[in-house]
């Protein structure tokens, strides 16, 4: 298109700059209006091309903005996301003061299957199969006190019972003791009377 631009102003200033005295006018007439219509093709085609490339520029810096709006979103998600992960590490959760089987106890005590090779080599799962293995020790173990406790306590109630029954006992035999003490007593003053008595008549006699 600049190459067509150029021989249409050289064509021009020949037109110009030559001698044309000695030319038909209606021969430079034609060729000027000839020359004047190359001129607003050219304009026309150099119009479009300017709104042609101001378009492509606005579309270009409409994704360029798009593209940096994209960076800021990222980036502002990354840094919330650092946040967080910092909240996390930082976060002081329960588990860590809770006292666990030891790693050697874990290994010799869990199920095959919560000691695997992987999971020993996964930081995270190691410590949630531990936590779990805890929990269903601990409910064992809670079960396990309550069955103990459940037979103490029958032990304590057959015991009381027994206890009770000894006292019962007891005191029928500490009955039973008075009663005989009291038979004896009575067979006594009844045997001294009788001899008493007897011996009164002997002497009467």
């Amino acid at each position: 298109m600049a190459e067509a631009e150029d021989q249409a102003i050289k064509h021009f200033q020949e037109l110009v700059s030559s001698d044309l005295s000695n030319v038909d006018p209606t021969s430079i007439q034609i060729r000027a209006n000839a020359l004047v219509a190359r001129l607003k093709a050219l304009n026309r085609n150099a119009n479009a091309a300017t709104r042609a490339c101001k378009q492509a520029t606005t579309e270009a810096r409409h994704d360029m903005d798009q593209t940096h709006l994209g960076l800021q979103n990222l980036l502002y998600e990354k840094r919330h996301l650092e946040r967080e992960i910092d909240k996390c590490l930082q976060f002081a959760s329960i588990y860590q003061d809770v006292p666990l089987y030891s790693l050697p106890e874990f290994k010799t005590l869990a199920p095959p299957e919560a000691r695997s090779d992987d999971v020993l080599q996964n930081v995270h799962q190691l410590m949630l199969n531990r936590l779990s293995f805890e929990l269903v020790e601990r409910q064992r173990l809670d079960q396990k006190r309550k069955e103990l406790t459940a037979q103490k306590e029958e032990l304590l109630k057959h015991s009381k019972l027994k206890l009770a029954t000894v006292e019962s006992v007891k005191t029928q035999i500490e009955s039973l003791m008075k009663v005989r003490t009291i038979l004896c007593c009575f067979r006594s003053c009844t045997h001294d009377e009788h001899f008493a008595g007897r011996r009164r008549h002997t002497e009467e006699s």
